[in-house]
């Protein structure tokens, strides 16, 4: 049987990075963890064990570290953009970079005092090939978003197996985890990034939801038709279920007051939301 070698790339994952700029007194850090892949010609490596193509992980690695010292870290797509077209053009066998990146924030407590803020994390992956061709997508996670009411769910299929009552006024809630894709040159990543978020935050709140898709299109929709930079919205929406509990054995009533929140298992929605005319998207979500 004739076998052959499928795609593949290697890189250095989750290099930790913190970036201290001092204003005098007044420090500004960030704080992220940047993951690199590359491939290319790496046909010998796998085959013979030749490392004669290889950019060591340590030295990506390196890397990182040394364009934070040289360039700084700005926006995080910008970084990554920076370091991408730095691997995919510094050695010739590699053909393709990808760089992802977590930002965690920080809450200003003093000229040099910090608090970490909560669980939200911005995200960015840019790829970028020793052709010059690049794709930026932006995103956040764990976003926790709730509403209290405003939330039905009826009229599904029930069939032998279904328990699940019908509701018309439940709790949702969620963990946002979104990605956006960039369609051209955007000015400033940063004000992008908080249309975008705005955008998903205010759609969540001001949809009266008759199901979780319906908000996930809804959330998609209002930050492709505010935001012009982006031309695709790719969404996952766990649903953190919230459970009324029957207070009757202790002759209480439950006006939607009282919850159980239930952290498993979880309904999982999915979904992405583009322009018509949204151009191809290459190896974006790769």
């Amino acid at each position: 049987m004739a076998v052959k070698l499928g795609p593949n790339r290697y890189g250095k994952a989750e290099t930790r990075l913190v970036h201290v700029v001092k204003d005098g007194p007044v420090h500004h850090i960030k704080d992220v963890n940047v993951s690199t892949s590359l491939s290319g010609d790496m046909e010998a490596v796998h085959l013979t064990g030749d490392n004669a193509a290889v950019l060591p992980t340590d030295t990506q690695k390196n890397t990182v570290y040394a364009f934070a010292r040289k360039h700084g870290v700005g926006q995080i797509e910008e970084f990554a953009l920076l370091l991408a077209g730095h691997f995919a053009g510094s050695q010739p066998s590699i053909h393709h970079a990808r760089v992802e990146i977590e930002e965690y924030a920080w809450r200003r407590e003093g000229p040099h005092s910090f608090a970490r803020e909560g669980g939200e994390v911005r995200t960015c992956v840019v790829h970028r090939d020793r052709d010059g061709r690049a794709t930026v997508v932006s995103g956040l996670k764990d976003l926790v978003l709730l509403n209290s009411t405003g939330s039905e769910f009826h009229g599904y299929i029930a069939d032998e197996y279904t328990t699940l009552p019908p509701a018309t006024d439940r709790v949702l809630a969620t963990a946002v985890e979104a990605r956006w894709r960039h369609a051209a040159d955007t000015p400033s990543y940063g004000s992008s990034y908080e249309r975008v978020r705005r955008c998903l935050v205010e759609a969540f709140a001001d949809t009266h939801s008759r199901s979780l898709q319906q908000t996930l299109y809804a959330m998609g929709e209002r930050a492709l038709t505010t935001c012009e930079e982006i031309c695709e919205v790719r969404l996952a929406l766990p649903n953190r279920h919230h459970f009324a509990v029957d207070l009757s054995p202790f002759g209480l009533d439950n006006d939607n007051e009282v919850f159980f929140a239930a952290d498993r298992p979880y309904g999982l929605i999915e979904g992405s939301v583009l322009r018509e005319d949204a151009p191809d998207a290459g190896f974006a979500w790769e």
